[in-house]
């Protein structure tokens, strides 16, 4: 294992920034490897492993530009961050699995598996930007270099992999990283009035938060379905895990709230006046 000699914390930003979804550079996994289930995301029942109607033969949507409109609202929503191409482009070496239908099932079950490695990279890169201890930077890095690693494998050892067994050692480093943060800001913050500032797994769906001060909370797992958080202050928020479908986010300033992802954004409603952090787009349906 390589040790760090000096902190340098653009690294896990400019990888946090460079996990972005290339969609001519995939097989249209998305649309085929994963189930849909009916419902006010989706207008159809679609098993996994079965091409959506929509897509096309050049694995393109024919209702791309309509996906809201003809009730696909959780195609907009969806982010893999670049592990479809990596499936199709590394793991299956550009193999189309319509011109090569032997490896269709194989490259289904990777997928997910795939997505799962990069949603992980990207929350382990992101602890990588902000200015943790020496200790928690070397441990935060060498996780992220064994998720790297593991995106590299060959499709059998990546349907071998334990995503628990991964997952526990990168959750109890995000909790470490979002505790010093969050302190950090709060003794900086020299709050006269105690609050509280823990509400992991709070159900504040549709409460009215509208130009609420809720720098350094922690909001990991909370229901936030349909909050109102328009003007509000989210500076160094937690939101690892939090439902924000149409949660209310216009005007509100996320600059650097904490692991918030482009599929919360996507759920959520927002417009130009949103700040967000630097790896984020603004999602299209906004207002403008």
């Amino acid at each position: 294992m390589s040790e760090i000699k000096k902190i340098d914390y653009t690294v896990g930003k400019k990888i946090r920034e460079s996990l972005q979804a290339d969609c001519q550079s995939c097989f249209g996994l998305c649309c085929t490897a994963l189930n849909i289930a009916a419902s006010s995301d989706f207008a159809i029942n679609k098993t996994a492993g079965t091409p959506c109607p929509n897509l096309q033969s050049d694995f393109s949507c024919q209702i791309h530009s309509k996906l809201r409109d003809q009730g696909f609202k959780g195609c907009t929503v969806f982010d893999c961050l670049g592990a479809g191409q990596k499936v199709s482009q590394t793991t299956f070496h550009g193999q189309d699995w319509r011109q090569s239908p032997e490896i269709s099932e194989k490259m289904f079950r990777v997928f997910p598996i795939m997505e799962q490695l990069y949603e992980m990279i990207a929350y382990v890169a992101e602890a990588l930007s902000h200015k943790v201890d020496s200790s928690l930077f070397n441990k935060l890095r060498l996780q992220l270099e064994q998720l790297q690693r593991a995106t590299e494998l060959e499709a059998d050892a990546l349907l071998a992999i334990d995503i628990p067994n991964y997952r526990l050692p990168v959750n109890i480093l995000l909790i470490e990283t979002s505790e010093q943060i969050r302190q950090s800001l709060i003794v900086k913050m020299k709050e006269k009035n105690a609050r509280k500032f823990d509400y992991r797994g709070a159900d504040w769906m549709g409460k009215n938060l509208k130009r609420k001060d809720l720098r350094a909370t922690n909001l990991r797992g909370a229901y936030l379905i349909a909050a109102n958080f328009e003007h509000a202050d989210l500076r160094g928020v937690d939101f690892i895990g939090a439902d924000l479908r149409d949660a209310n986010l216009r005007g509100a300033d996320l600059s650097t709230s904490m692991f918030l992802t482009q599929m919360q954004l996507n759920s959520a409603q927002g417009n130009h006046q949103t700040k967000l952090p630097s790896h984020l787009k603004r999602p299209s349906h906004w207002d403008h």
